[in-house]
Protein backbone atom coordinates (compact mmCIF):
# COMPACT_ATOMS: atom_id res chain seq x y z
CA UNK A 1 0.00 0.00 0.00
CA UNK A 2 1.60 3.15 -1.09
CA UNK A 3 1.02 5.83 1.65
CA UNK A 4 1.27 9.77 1.91
CA UNK A 5 3.00 11.50 4.61
CA UNK A 6 1.75 14.70 5.85
CA UNK A 7 2.12 17.49 5.76
CA UNK A 8 1.67 17.52 2.19
CA UNK A 9 2.49 21.33 1.66
CA UNK A 10 5.24 22.44 4.21
CA UNK A 11 5.60 25.47 5.85
CA UNK A 12 3.41 28.32 5.87
CA UNK A 13 0.81 27.22 3.01
CA UNK A 14 -2.86 27.26 5.54
CA UNK A 15 -6.63 27.19 4.60
CA UNK A 16 -6.18 24.69 1.78
CA UNK A 17 -8.92 25.25 -0.87
CA UNK A 18 -8.90 21.79 -3.19
CA UNK A 19 -10.34 21.07 -6.28
CA UNK A 20 -9.63 17.81 -9.07
CA UNK A 21 -10.61 19.16 -13.21
CA UNK A 22 -10.35 16.17 -15.01
CA UNK A 23 -6.87 13.77 -13.74
CA UNK A 24 -5.48 17.07 -12.31
CA UNK A 25 -5.84 18.38 -8.47
CA UNK A 26 -5.02 21.83 -7.38
CA UNK A 27 -5.14 23.59 -3.85
CA UNK A 28 -5.09 27.12 -3.21
CA UNK A 29 -3.46 28.30 -0.07
CA UNK A 30 -3.28 31.87 1.88
CA UNK A 31 -0.30 34.17 1.41
CA UNK A 32 -1.37 37.43 3.74
CA UNK A 33 0.81 40.12 3.24
CA UNK A 34 3.49 38.17 1.19
CA UNK A 35 3.53 38.91 -2.68
CA UNK A 36 2.33 37.43 -5.49
CA UNK A 37 -1.04 36.36 -3.94
CA UNK A 38 -2.47 33.11 -3.66
CA UNK A 39 -0.13 29.89 -3.72
CA UNK A 40 -1.92 27.23 -6.03
CA UNK A 41 -0.24 23.70 -5.86
CA UNK A 42 -0.86 21.45 -8.74
CA UNK A 43 -0.67 17.16 -8.72
CA UNK A 44 -1.56 14.16 -9.95
CA UNK A 45 -1.38 11.18 -7.10
CA UNK A 46 -1.97 13.83 -3.94
CA UNK A 47 0.78 12.61 -2.43
CA UNK A 48 3.24 14.67 -5.04
CA UNK A 49 2.64 18.66 -4.99
CA UNK A 50 4.50 21.53 -7.67
CA UNK A 51 3.96 24.91 -6.65
CA UNK A 52 2.24 26.92 -10.06
CA UNK A 53 2.90 30.41 -11.12
CA UNK A 54 0.63 32.55 -8.37
CA UNK A 55 -2.73 34.24 -9.70
CA UNK A 56 -2.00 37.90 -8.37
CA UNK A 57 0.46 39.27 -9.62
CA UNK A 58 -0.49 43.00 -10.63
CA UNK A 59 -0.90 45.88 -8.03
CA UNK A 60 -4.19 46.14 -10.12
CA UNK A 61 -4.91 42.35 -8.52
CA UNK A 62 -3.59 43.15 -4.93
CA UNK A 63 -2.60 46.36 -3.85
CA UNK A 64 -1.67 45.78 -0.11
CA UNK A 65 0.80 48.51 0.77
CA UNK A 66 -0.15 49.90 4.20
CA UNK A 67 -1.71 46.69 5.10
CA UNK A 68 -0.99 44.83 8.45
CA UNK A 69 0.80 42.52 9.36
CA UNK A 70 -1.11 39.40 8.57
CA UNK A 71 -3.96 41.31 6.58
CA UNK A 72 -3.64 40.80 2.74
CA UNK A 73 -4.83 37.48 1.60
CA UNK A 74 -6.85 35.32 3.67
CA UNK A 75 -8.55 31.91 2.62
CA UNK A 76 -9.09 31.65 -0.84
CA UNK A 77 -10.95 29.60 -2.65
CA UNK A 78 -10.35 27.95 -5.98
CA UNK A 79 -13.38 26.43 -7.97
CA UNK A 80 -14.28 25.13 -11.89
CA UNK A 81 -16.92 25.12 -13.89
CA UNK A 82 -17.37 24.85 -17.20
CA UNK A 83 -14.06 25.95 -18.74
CA UNK A 84 -12.62 28.20 -16.16
CA UNK A 85 -11.53 28.71 -12.90
CA UNK A 86 -12.68 30.92 -10.26
CA UNK A 87 -10.34 32.30 -6.98
CA UNK A 88 -12.25 34.07 -4.11
CA UNK A 89 -10.34 35.86 -2.09
CA UNK A 90 -10.38 38.08 0.90
CA UNK A 91 -8.17 41.36 0.85
CA UNK A 92 -7.60 42.12 4.61
CA UNK A 93 -7.17 45.89 5.49
CA UNK A 94 -7.55 45.37 9.40
CA UNK A 95 -7.60 42.76 11.75
CA UNK A 96 -7.35 43.75 15.56
CA UNK A 97 -10.05 44.75 17.84
CA UNK A 98 -13.75 45.03 17.43
CA UNK A 99 -13.79 46.03 13.47
CA UNK A 100 -12.08 43.90 10.64
CA UNK A 101 -12.16 45.93 7.04
CA UNK A 102 -12.13 42.44 4.81
CA UNK A 103 -12.68 43.35 0.95
CA UNK A 104 -13.77 40.44 -0.83
CA UNK A 105 -12.43 40.09 -4.85
CA UNK A 106 -13.40 36.97 -7.75
CA UNK A 107 -10.76 36.88 -10.36
CA UNK A 108 -11.17 33.93 -13.01
CA UNK A 109 -8.92 32.04 -15.52
CA UNK A 110 -8.95 29.77 -18.27
CA UNK A 111 -5.77 28.31 -17.56
CA UNK A 112 -4.75 27.57 -14.06
CA UNK A 113 -1.16 28.58 -14.86
CA UNK A 114 -2.84 32.60 -16.43
CA UNK A 115 -3.36 34.56 -17.11
CA UNK A 116 -5.99 35.93 -14.41
CA UNK A 117 -8.52 38.35 -14.93
CA UNK A 118 -8.95 41.91 -13.06
CA UNK A 119 -10.51 41.26 -9.87
CA UNK A 120 -14.39 41.98 -9.55
CA UNK A 121 -15.42 43.44 -6.12
CA UNK A 122 -17.87 41.19 -4.21
CA UNK A 123 -18.63 42.24 -0.61
CA UNK A 124 -17.20 43.27 2.77
CA UNK A 125 -19.21 41.68 5.56
CA UNK A 126 -16.49 39.21 6.12
CA UNK A 127 -13.94 36.94 5.19
CA UNK A 128 -13.32 33.44 4.05
CA UNK A 129 -15.43 33.49 1.14
CA UNK A 130 -16.47 30.49 -0.93
CA UNK A 131 -17.88 29.83 -4.31
CA UNK A 132 -20.49 27.04 -4.87
CA UNK A 133 -21.89 25.66 -8.26
CA UNK A 134 -25.16 24.09 -7.84
CA UNK A 135 -26.25 21.38 -10.21
CA UNK A 136 -28.71 24.19 -12.00
CA UNK A 137 -25.96 26.67 -12.92
CA UNK A 138 -26.48 29.02 -10.38
CA UNK A 139 -23.58 30.51 -8.18
CA UNK A 140 -23.31 31.25 -4.44
CA UNK A 141 -21.32 32.62 -2.22
CA UNK A 142 -20.92 32.08 1.28
CA UNK A 143 -18.98 33.88 3.90
CA UNK A 144 -18.82 34.49 7.41
CA UNK A 145 -20.43 37.19 8.64
CA UNK A 146 -17.78 39.46 11.42
CA UNK A 147 -20.15 41.28 14.03
CA UNK A 148 -18.02 44.14 15.68
CA UNK A 149 -20.78 45.17 18.43
CA UNK A 150 -20.01 44.23 22.20
CA UNK A 151 -21.56 41.56 23.53
CA UNK A 152 -22.67 39.87 20.35
CA UNK A 153 -21.13 36.60 19.00
CA UNK A 154 -18.09 38.13 16.59
CA UNK A 155 -18.78 35.07 13.89
CA UNK A 156 -21.81 36.00 13.48
CA UNK A 157 -22.49 33.20 11.38
CA UNK A 158 -22.43 31.83 7.47
CA UNK A 159 -24.01 34.36 4.52
CA UNK A 160 -25.24 33.01 1.66
CA UNK A 161 -26.03 35.26 -1.88
CA UNK A 162 -26.15 34.01 -5.07
CA UNK A 163 -23.44 35.42 -7.99
CA UNK A 164 -25.06 36.46 -10.86
CA UNK A 165 -22.01 35.55 -13.91
CA UNK A 166 -23.44 37.70 -16.63
CA UNK A 167 -23.59 41.16 -14.04
CA UNK A 168 -20.57 40.37 -12.50
CA UNK A 169 -21.95 40.94 -8.95
CA UNK A 170 -23.57 39.82 -5.90
CA UNK A 171 -27.68 39.38 -6.61
CA UNK A 172 -30.60 39.20 -4.40
CA UNK A 173 -31.54 38.54 -0.69
CA UNK A 174 -28.54 37.68 1.62
CA UNK A 175 -29.85 34.76 4.47
CA UNK A 176 -27.61 33.81 7.82
CA UNK A 177 -27.70 29.84 6.73
CA UNK A 178 -25.53 29.19 9.57
CA UNK A 179 -24.97 29.61 13.08
CA UNK A 180 -21.85 27.20 14.09
CA UNK A 181 -22.17 25.18 17.44
CA UNK A 182 -21.10 25.74 20.90
CA UNK A 183 -17.38 25.06 19.63
CA UNK A 184 -17.36 28.48 18.44
CA UNK A 185 -15.36 30.78 15.89
CA UNK A 186 -17.50 29.62 13.18
CA UNK A 187 -15.66 29.94 10.00
CA UNK A 188 -14.02 29.10 6.38
CA UNK A 189 -17.36 27.85 4.47
CA UNK A 190 -17.56 25.22 2.02
CA UNK A 191 -20.43 24.14 0.36
CA UNK A 192 -21.09 20.57 -1.87
CA UNK A 193 -24.10 18.56 -2.99
CA UNK A 194 -23.88 14.69 -2.77
CA UNK A 195 -26.69 12.01 -1.72
CA UNK A 196 -29.67 14.70 -2.25
CA UNK A 197 -28.25 17.20 0.42
CA UNK A 198 -26.53 20.03 0.58
CA UNK A 199 -22.80 19.80 2.98
CA UNK A 200 -21.61 23.26 4.70
CA UNK A 201 -17.84 22.39 5.67
CA UNK A 202 -16.46 24.73 8.65
CA UNK A 203 -13.75 25.34 10.72
CA UNK A 204 -14.48 25.98 14.52
CA UNK A 205 -12.74 26.36 17.50
CA UNK A 206 -10.23 29.08 16.27
CA UNK A 207 -7.15 28.66 14.23
CA UNK A 208 -5.13 27.30 16.86
CA UNK A 209 -4.79 24.28 19.22
CA UNK A 210 -8.39 24.12 19.18
CA UNK A 211 -9.18 23.83 15.62
CA UNK A 212 -11.29 21.47 14.39
CA UNK A 213 -13.95 20.81 11.07
CA UNK A 214 -17.68 20.97 11.57
CA UNK A 215 -20.08 19.23 8.86
CA UNK A 216 -23.74 20.22 8.42
CA UNK A 217 -26.13 19.24 6.08
CA UNK A 218 -29.45 20.65 4.79
CA UNK A 219 -31.56 19.08 1.89
CA UNK A 220 -32.42 22.87 1.17
CA UNK A 221 -29.10 25.02 -0.01
CA UNK A 222 -31.02 27.45 2.25
CA UNK A 223 -31.20 25.43 5.26
CA UNK A 224 -32.02 25.12 8.34
CA UNK A 225 -28.71 22.67 8.48
CA UNK A 226 -28.22 19.39 10.96
CA UNK A 227 -24.87 19.36 12.39
CA UNK A 228 -22.99 16.14 12.50
CA UNK A 229 -24.10 14.22 15.59
CA UNK A 230 -21.11 12.50 16.19
CA UNK A 231 -19.67 16.47 16.44
CA UNK A 232 -16.20 17.76 14.86
CA UNK A 233 -14.96 15.45 12.10
CA UNK A 234 -11.48 16.30 12.26
CA UNK A 235 -9.39 18.01 15.16
CA UNK A 236 -6.18 18.18 17.65
CA UNK A 237 -8.32 19.45 20.53
CA UNK A 238 -6.91 17.39 23.81
CA UNK A 239 -4.73 14.82 21.63
CA UNK A 240 -1.06 16.67 22.41
CA UNK A 241 0.58 13.79 21.78
CA UNK A 242 0.06 14.36 18.11
CA UNK A 243 2.62 15.52 15.71
CA UNK A 244 -0.46 17.23 13.50
CA UNK A 245 -2.08 20.22 15.75
CA UNK A 246 -4.40 23.13 15.16
CA UNK A 247 -6.25 20.12 12.10
CA UNK A 248 -9.35 22.24 10.56
CA UNK A 249 -10.25 25.09 7.87
CA UNK A 250 -10.79 21.90 5.37
CA UNK A 251 -12.14 21.18 1.91
CA UNK A 252 -12.89 17.63 0.14
CA UNK A 253 -12.13 16.06 -2.98
CA UNK A 254 -13.22 13.15 -4.98
CA UNK A 255 -10.91 11.28 -6.92
CA UNK A 256 -11.43 9.39 -10.32
CA UNK A 257 -12.56 6.35 -8.67
CA UNK A 258 -14.75 8.21 -6.19
CA UNK A 259 -12.41 7.98 -3.44
CA UNK A 260 -12.86 11.10 -0.44
CA UNK A 261 -10.08 12.90 0.86
CA UNK A 262 -9.77 16.01 2.77
CA UNK A 263 -7.36 18.79 3.22
CA UNK A 264 -6.66 20.74 6.24
CA UNK A 265 -4.79 22.83 7.98
CA UNK A 266 -2.14 21.85 10.63
CA UNK A 267 0.91 23.06 12.76
CA UNK A 268 3.81 21.08 13.83
CA UNK A 269 4.92 22.46 17.24
CA UNK A 270 8.72 22.50 18.04
CA UNK A 271 10.17 19.73 20.91
CA UNK A 272 8.72 20.55 24.30
CA UNK A 273 6.97 24.28 22.85
CA UNK A 274 3.74 25.13 21.19
CA UNK A 275 5.66 27.00 18.64
CA UNK A 276 5.12 26.47 15.24
CA UNK A 277 7.87 28.15 13.45
CA UNK A 278 7.01 26.37 10.13
CA UNK A 279 3.49 28.39 10.22
CA UNK A 280 0.40 26.72 9.75
CA UNK A 281 0.71 23.48 7.22
CA UNK A 282 -1.99 21.55 4.58
CA UNK A 283 -2.16 17.96 5.16
CA UNK A 284 -4.52 15.48 4.06
CA UNK A 285 -6.68 12.55 5.74
CA UNK A 286 -8.91 9.93 3.68
CA UNK A 287 -12.30 10.02 4.17
CA UNK A 288 -16.08 8.06 3.34
CA UNK A 289 -19.51 8.53 3.04
CA UNK A 290 -21.15 6.46 5.82
CA UNK A 291 -24.31 4.73 5.01
CA UNK A 292 -26.69 6.83 6.43
CA UNK A 293 -24.57 9.86 4.63
CA UNK A 294 -22.00 11.85 6.81
CA UNK A 295 -18.76 12.68 6.06
CA UNK A 296 -15.87 10.68 8.63
CA UNK A 297 -12.57 10.26 8.31
CA UNK A 298 -12.08 6.23 7.04
CA UNK A 299 -10.92 4.99 10.56
CA UNK A 300 -14.22 6.23 12.16
CA UNK A 301 -11.78 8.49 14.56
CA UNK A 302 -11.34 12.08 14.47
CA UNK A 303 -7.59 12.89 14.65
CA UNK A 304 -5.29 13.67 11.99
CA UNK A 305 -3.00 11.04 10.73
CA UNK A 306 0.63 11.12 9.75
CA UNK A 307 0.45 8.34 7.20
CA UNK A 308 -1.97 8.41 4.92
CA UNK A 309 -3.47 5.26 2.13
CA UNK A 310 -2.95 6.85 -0.69
CA UNK A 311 -5.63 6.55 -4.09
CA UNK A 312 -4.62 4.19 -6.53
CA UNK A 313 -3.32 6.98 -9.38
CA UNK A 314 0.02 6.87 -11.36
CA UNK A 315 2.60 8.69 -9.38
CA UNK A 316 3.02 12.18 -10.39
CA UNK A 317 6.84 12.82 -11.12
CA UNK A 318 8.11 16.58 -10.04
CA UNK A 319 11.54 18.55 -10.72
CA UNK A 320 13.34 19.09 -7.28
CA UNK A 321 13.88 22.72 -6.14
CA UNK A 322 17.31 24.00 -6.79
CA UNK A 323 18.83 24.77 -3.71
CA UNK A 324 20.79 27.51 -4.98
CA UNK A 325 19.70 30.90 -6.74
CA UNK A 326 22.71 31.94 -8.56
CA UNK A 327 20.44 35.35 -9.78
CA UNK A 328 21.69 33.94 -13.28
CA UNK A 329 18.59 34.35 -15.29
CA UNK A 330 15.61 36.79 -16.17
CA UNK A 331 14.00 36.73 -13.09
CA UNK A 332 13.88 34.81 -9.44
CA UNK A 333 12.85 31.66 -8.66
CA UNK A 334 9.06 31.12 -7.53
CA UNK A 335 9.44 30.21 -4.55
CA UNK A 336 10.34 33.85 -3.17
CA UNK A 337 8.46 36.73 -2.03
CA UNK A 338 7.87 40.00 -1.03
CA UNK A 339 6.05 42.22 1.16
CA UNK A 340 3.21 43.83 0.30
CA UNK A 341 4.17 44.88 -3.75
CA UNK A 342 5.17 42.95 -6.44
CA UNK A 343 9.28 42.92 -6.89
CA UNK A 344 10.11 46.02 -10.08
CA UNK A 345 13.25 47.23 -11.36
CA UNK A 346 12.97 50.37 -8.82
CA UNK A 347 14.19 48.16 -6.13
CA UNK A 348 14.96 45.05 -6.98
CA UNK A 349 16.96 44.02 -10.69
CA UNK A 350 19.11 40.59 -11.99
CA UNK A 351 19.99 43.45 -15.00
CA UNK A 352 21.72 45.85 -13.52
CA UNK A 353 24.50 43.54 -12.47
CA UNK A 354 24.53 40.37 -14.01
CA UNK A 355 24.72 37.45 -12.14
CA UNK A 356 24.03 39.37 -9.19
CA UNK A 357 20.55 40.53 -7.39
CA UNK A 358 20.86 44.12 -6.55
CA UNK A 359 18.28 45.28 -3.64
CA UNK A 360 18.32 49.17 -3.46
CA UNK A 361 17.46 50.63 0.43
CA UNK A 362 14.15 51.73 1.01
CA UNK A 363 12.07 51.62 4.45
CA UNK A 364 13.20 49.67 7.86
CA UNK A 365 11.61 46.78 8.40
CA UNK A 366 8.92 47.99 10.79
CA UNK A 367 7.50 49.42 7.60
CA UNK A 368 4.24 48.21 6.30
CA UNK A 369 4.80 49.88 3.00
CA UNK A 370 7.81 49.95 0.58
CA UNK A 371 10.37 46.88 2.22
CA UNK A 372 13.28 46.02 -0.07
CA UNK A 373 12.96 42.61 1.27
CA UNK A 374 12.78 38.88 -0.50
CA UNK A 375 12.54 35.90 1.02
CA UNK A 376 11.05 32.39 1.05
CA UNK A 377 9.23 30.14 3.43
CA UNK A 378 10.85 27.55 5.94
CA UNK A 379 10.13 24.25 5.23
CA UNK A 380 12.01 22.04 7.05
CA UNK A 381 13.04 22.57 10.78
CA UNK A 382 16.71 22.04 9.99
CA UNK A 383 17.76 23.98 7.36
CA UNK A 384 21.05 26.52 5.99
CA UNK A 385 20.60 29.56 4.46
CA UNK A 386 23.87 31.25 2.42
CA UNK A 387 24.05 34.46 0.79
CA UNK A 388 27.49 36.87 -0.68
CA UNK A 389 27.01 39.98 -0.33
CA UNK A 390 28.96 43.09 -1.78
CA UNK A 391 27.85 47.24 -0.70
CA UNK A 392 29.63 50.09 0.80
CA UNK A 393 27.32 51.28 3.50
CA UNK A 394 28.28 54.92 4.17
CA UNK A 395 26.10 55.46 7.61
CA UNK A 396 24.96 53.21 10.11
CA UNK A 397 21.21 54.26 8.24
CA UNK A 398 22.55 51.86 5.55
CA UNK A 399 22.09 48.28 6.08
CA UNK A 400 22.18 44.72 3.96
CA UNK A 401 22.40 41.03 4.59
CA UNK A 402 20.57 37.96 5.90
CA UNK A 403 17.10 38.25 7.46
CA UNK A 404 15.12 35.37 10.01
CA UNK A 405 11.83 37.43 9.51
CA UNK A 406 8.09 36.18 11.05
CA UNK A 407 6.49 39.84 10.33
CA UNK A 408 7.52 43.35 11.18
CA UNK A 409 7.65 42.98 15.11
CA UNK A 410 9.27 39.62 14.87
CA UNK A 411 12.29 39.01 13.39
CA UNK A 412 16.20 38.46 13.67
CA UNK A 413 18.74 40.20 10.90
CA UNK A 414 22.65 40.04 10.63
CA UNK A 415 23.07 42.87 9.05
CA UNK A 416 26.38 44.57 7.42
CA UNK A 417 26.24 48.78 8.42
CA UNK A 418 28.65 51.65 9.09
CA UNK A 419 29.79 52.22 12.80
CA UNK A 420 31.63 55.57 13.42
CA UNK A 421 34.51 53.81 15.80
CA UNK A 422 34.19 50.52 13.68
CA UNK A 423 33.82 51.37 10.33
CA UNK A 424 32.10 48.77 7.73
CA UNK A 425 30.97 46.11 10.79
CA UNK A 426 28.12 43.42 11.51
CA UNK A 427 26.05 43.15 13.71
CA UNK A 428 22.86 41.17 14.53
CA UNK A 429 18.76 43.22 15.40
CA UNK A 430 16.29 41.68 17.12
CA UNK A 431 12.46 41.92 17.26
CA UNK A 432 10.71 40.16 19.91
CA UNK A 433 6.91 41.70 20.08
CA UNK A 434 8.20 44.77 19.22
CA UNK A 435 10.90 45.17 21.41
CA UNK A 436 14.12 45.64 19.40
CA UNK A 437 17.19 44.66 20.74
CA UNK A 438 21.07 43.80 19.47
CA UNK A 439 22.38 41.30 20.49
CA UNK A 440 25.82 41.78 19.94
CA UNK A 441 27.87 43.77 23.01
CA UNK A 442 29.62 45.61 20.26
CA UNK A 443 29.75 45.39 16.06
CA UNK A 444 32.31 43.32 14.52
CA UNK A 445 34.51 45.20 12.00
CA UNK A 446 34.83 44.37 8.85
CA UNK A 447 36.31 47.37 7.58
CA UNK A 448 38.31 47.22 3.83
CA UNK A 449 36.54 43.93 3.13
CA UNK A 450 34.98 43.77 -0.58
CA UNK A 451 32.73 41.60 0.44
CA UNK A 452 31.16 39.30 3.11
CA UNK A 453 29.80 35.50 3.20
CA UNK A 454 26.94 35.29 5.58
CA UNK A 455 25.16 32.26 7.07
CA UNK A 456 22.16 31.07 8.86
CA UNK A 457 22.34 27.36 10.48
CA UNK A 458 18.39 26.88 12.40
CA UNK A 459 18.19 23.52 14.17
CA UNK A 460 14.83 23.06 15.70
CA UNK A 461 14.79 25.70 18.46
CA UNK A 462 18.28 26.96 17.41
CA UNK A 463 19.44 29.96 15.16
CA UNK A 464 23.11 30.52 14.79
CA UNK A 465 24.43 33.22 12.71
CA UNK A 466 27.98 32.95 11.18
CA UNK A 467 30.21 35.25 8.74
CA UNK A 468 32.86 34.44 6.30
CA UNK A 469 35.49 36.58 4.15
CA UNK A 470 35.43 33.31 1.68
CA UNK A 471 32.82 31.38 2.36
CA UNK A 472 34.63 28.07 3.24
CA UNK A 473 35.76 29.38 6.82
CA UNK A 474 32.87 30.42 9.33
CA UNK A 475 32.70 32.21 12.47
CA UNK A 476 29.93 32.61 14.84
CA UNK A 477 28.22 35.57 15.37
CA UNK A 478 26.73 36.19 18.20
CA UNK A 479 24.29 33.72 20.92
CA UNK A 480 22.13 30.97 19.90
CA UNK A 481 18.55 32.45 19.14
CA UNK A 482 15.64 31.08 19.98
CA UNK A 483 14.10 30.29 16.06
CA UNK A 484 10.52 29.22 18.38
CA UNK A 485 9.95 33.11 18.22
CA UNK A 486 9.65 33.58 14.53
CA UNK A 487 6.06 32.49 14.72
CA UNK A 488 2.23 32.54 15.15
CA UNK A 489 2.16 31.55 18.76
CA UNK A 490 4.99 33.85 19.66
CA UNK A 491 3.87 36.30 17.53
CA UNK A 492 0.21 36.87 19.31
CA UNK A 493 0.61 39.63 21.93
CA UNK A 494 -2.42 40.41 24.66
CA UNK A 495 -2.52 42.88 27.43
CA UNK A 496 -4.84 42.63 30.26
CA UNK A 497 -7.00 40.44 28.03
CA UNK A 498 -7.16 43.03 25.19
CA UNK A 499 -5.21 41.53 21.78
CA UNK A 500 -2.38 43.82 20.64
CA UNK A 501 -0.91 41.66 17.78
CA UNK A 502 -1.68 38.41 16.18
CA UNK A 503 -0.18 36.57 13.25
CA UNK A 504 -1.33 33.71 10.77
CA UNK A 505 2.32 33.49 8.79
CA UNK A 506 5.06 31.56 9.54
CA UNK A 507 8.77 31.39 9.09
CA UNK A 508 11.00 32.93 6.21
CA UNK A 509 14.72 33.06 5.26
CA UNK A 510 16.06 36.07 2.99
CA UNK A 511 17.87 39.14 1.81
CA UNK A 512 17.22 42.25 2.71
CA UNK A 513 18.35 45.65 2.36
CA UNK A 514 17.58 49.06 3.92
CA UNK A 515 18.47 53.01 3.44
CA UNK A 516 16.85 55.40 5.99
CA UNK A 517 19.00 58.13 4.59
CA UNK A 518 17.65 58.33 0.83
CA UNK A 519 20.96 58.44 -0.43
CA UNK A 520 20.37 55.47 -3.21
CA UNK A 521 22.08 52.77 -0.76
CA UNK A 522 22.14 49.43 -2.57
CA UNK A 523 23.26 45.54 -1.90
CA UNK A 524 24.54 42.68 -4.61
CA UNK A 525 24.02 39.49 -3.23
CA UNK A 526 25.82 36.80 -5.31
CA UNK A 527 23.67 33.56 -4.40
CA UNK A 528 21.24 32.26 -1.90
CA UNK A 529 21.04 29.05 -0.90
CA UNK A 530 18.75 27.14 1.06
CA UNK A 531 19.14 23.60 2.23
CA UNK A 532 16.70 21.32 4.60
CA UNK A 533 18.88 19.27 6.07
CA UNK A 534 16.40 16.30 6.76
CA UNK A 535 14.30 14.75 4.47
CA UNK A 536 11.25 15.44 6.32
CA UNK A 537 8.75 14.03 3.54
CA UNK A 538 10.69 10.35 4.65
CA UNK A 539 11.47 10.89 7.91
CA UNK A 540 8.08 10.46 10.55
CA UNK A 541 8.32 13.96 12.78
CA UNK A 542 8.11 11.71 15.78
CA UNK A 543 11.32 10.07 14.98
CA UNK A 544 12.82 13.89 14.24
CA UNK A 545 11.19 14.83 17.49
CA UNK A 546 12.69 12.04 19.50
CA UNK A 547 15.96 12.52 18.10
CA UNK A 548 16.15 16.09 18.66
CA UNK A 549 15.37 15.79 22.63
CA UNK A 550 17.83 12.70 22.58
CA UNK A 551 21.10 15.26 21.63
Amino acid sequence: MSEIINPILRGFNPDPSIIRVEDDYYIATSTFEWFPGVQIHHSKDLRNWELLPHPLTRHSQLDMLGNPSSGGVWAPCLSYHEGTFYLIYTDVKSHIGPFKDTHNYLVTATDIRGPWSEPIYLNSSGFDPSLFHDDNGNKWLVNIVWDHRKNKNSFGGILLQEYSAQEEKLVGSIRNIFKGTSLGLTEAPHLYKKNGYYYLVTAEGGTRYNHAVTVARSQSLFGPYEVDPKGPVLTSKGKPELALQKAGHASIVETQDNEVYMVHLTGRPLPGSENCNLGRETSIQKAVWTDDQWLRLEDGGNRPHERVEAPSLPEFTIKPVPETEDFDGEGLSIHFNSLREPMSEEWVSVKERPGYLRLRGRESMNSNHRQSLIARRQQAFSIVAETEVECRPQTFQHMAGLIYYYNNRNYYYLCISKDEEAGKCLYIMSNDRGDYDEPLAAPISIEGWEKVYLKAEIEYHALQFYYSPDGENWTAVGPVLDAGKISDDHAELKKGGTLLDQGFTGAFIGLCSQDLSGRDFYADFDYFSYVERDNETQISHKTEKARYVAQ
